[in-house]
């Protein structure tokens, strides 16, 4: 089988790299989080600051009306509540609230077996690697750099950088034009078969396919150019490399 030779990789992160789970929803977070609110003057209680929190994003996701798969920059929230309490709250402060938040919300986080190997062989090999991911910069970078795998990345894009996501194909373009990648050398490598895959076909892009424990059940055609179905990030570099 013929094997075509790519310069650069992009990669989705959560479901392909990183193994997380995260619950938004249990008491413990938004009990921590109304009480670090009330310690900087913005009196809410958990249950309010919940409703208010979702109240928010929504309102900007229906703002984002010239896209087709809207992304909000969730700093911008954080920032809203403490002003709805008027308390005026710098960029700085919104950021580390929402930090905070993220710590809360996560319970497991790692990477899955064989991803430092692939990026150590992909270096050595003078491949070029990018992230493209749908994610909050402000929770998103931290985990990477916690995991060591940030400086591994040439270049990354996160869709609340962007307004929007995967599968939109103007996040795929924001990611070619921003490090003037040539689309016959790279590849798309995610675990979500519309997301990654669906979206990365739309513009022409190569892409494989590796389903992970957190990819959603595929119910429609696979447009990868390869598959690894049993999620073993080690065959990557054996397929494409």
């Amino acid at each position: 089988m013929y094997k075509h030779t790519y310069k650069n990789y992009i990669f989705d992160l959560y479901g392909t790299l990183v193994n997380i789970h995260t619950n938004e929803k249990k008491k413990y977070l938004w009990d921590k989080l109304a009480l670090f609110y009330r310690f900087q003057g913005a009196n809410y209680q958990p249950l309010e600051l919940k409703n208010e929190y979702k109240r928010l994003c929504d309102l900007l996701e229906e703002k984002l009306t010239n896209v087709d798969y809207p992304e909000i920059e969730i700093t911008k929230v954080f920032q809203m509540l403490f002003q709805n309490k008027s308390i005026d709250a710098n960029l700085q402060l919104a950021k580390e609230t929402g930090t905070i938040f993220r710590a809360l919300s996560i319970q497991d986080i790692g990477l899955y077996d064989g991803v430092i190997d692939l990026l150590d062989e992909l270096q050595k090999k003078d491949k070029k690697i990018y992230l493209l991911s749908n994610a909050q910069q402000i929770f998103t970078e931290p985990e990477m750099k916690m995991l060591d795998i940030y400086d591994y990345f040439d270049g990354i894009l996160f869709s609340s950088d962007q307004g929007c996501k995967k599968p939109s194909p103007l996040l795929y373009q924001a990611i070619l034009q921003k490090y003037n990648l040539c689309k016959e050398d790279s590849i798309m490598i995610g675990n979500d078969y519309i997301a990654d895959i669906k979206g990365a076909n739309t513009i022409g892009l190569s892409s494989l396919y590796i389903h992970s424990n957190l990819s959603p059940n595929i119910e429609d055609e696979l447009l990868s150019n390869y598959s690894i179905m049993d999620g073993d990030v080690n065959k990557i570099k054996k397929m494409i490399l």
